[in-house]
């Protein structure tokens, strides 16, 4: 029975270690983008601090003083909406939707400039009788938005990567062309 039970796990661990399977929340970041220089103009707001946080748990080093041939993601900003989706019989706003739209640029050594933007959306009610419990739900959500960001922009460090690659591969197809 012992003997069924490890054949068993073994099997498991076996399958899903082949078919890719990776925990949810970490990126697999291309080797030239494994060391960053993090650049915001507000450095210790949560938005920068959740980025620098899903560039960790993705493996990344940050520096905070970089050298000419680091990379560097410049956060450029973020812009946050609320508009009105529904309302109450009496013309008060039952539902809103808030908009969070995060700007960011990777600046690479060889001069390219590669812009990312997430934008992430997200719905909630508003009762005008909870107001104070509105208000906190309200930050929650909001700060849930930039985490949901921040992950957004460091999964696009991929196409940073796709980009490069085909520069290279241009670059390549060009030297080979000229005689």
């Amino acid at each position: 029975m012992r003997y069924l039970i490890t054949l068993f796990l073994s099997l498991a661990v076996l399958v899903t270690a082949g078919c890719g399977f990776r925990l949810q929340g970490t990126t697999q970041i291309p080797e030239e983008l494994r060391t960053l220089q993090l650049s915001s103009s507000d450095p210790y707001g949560y938005l920068t601090r959740a980025l620098r946080e899903q560039l960790r748990l993705s493996n990344v080093k940050v520096l905070e003083t970089g050298s000419p041939n680091i990379p560097i993601l410049k956060v450029i900003g973020s812009t946050e909406n609320t508009e009105t989706v529904s309302v109450y019989q009496d013309g008060k706003a039952a539902e809103k939707q808030l908009t969070l739209v995060m700007n960011a640029q990777v600046l690479m050594p060889d001069g390219a400039i590669y812009p990312l933007q997430s934008r992430v959306e997200r719905t909630f009610f508003d009762n005008p009788l909870e107001a104070l419990a509105k208000d906190a739900e309200k930050e929650i959500v909001r700060q849930e938005m930039q985490e949901q960001a921040a992950r957004n922009i460091v999964r696009k460090l991929l196409l940073v990567h796709s980009a490069e690659l085909e520069k290279a591969k241009n670059q390549a197809a060009d030297t080979n062309t000229q005689p």
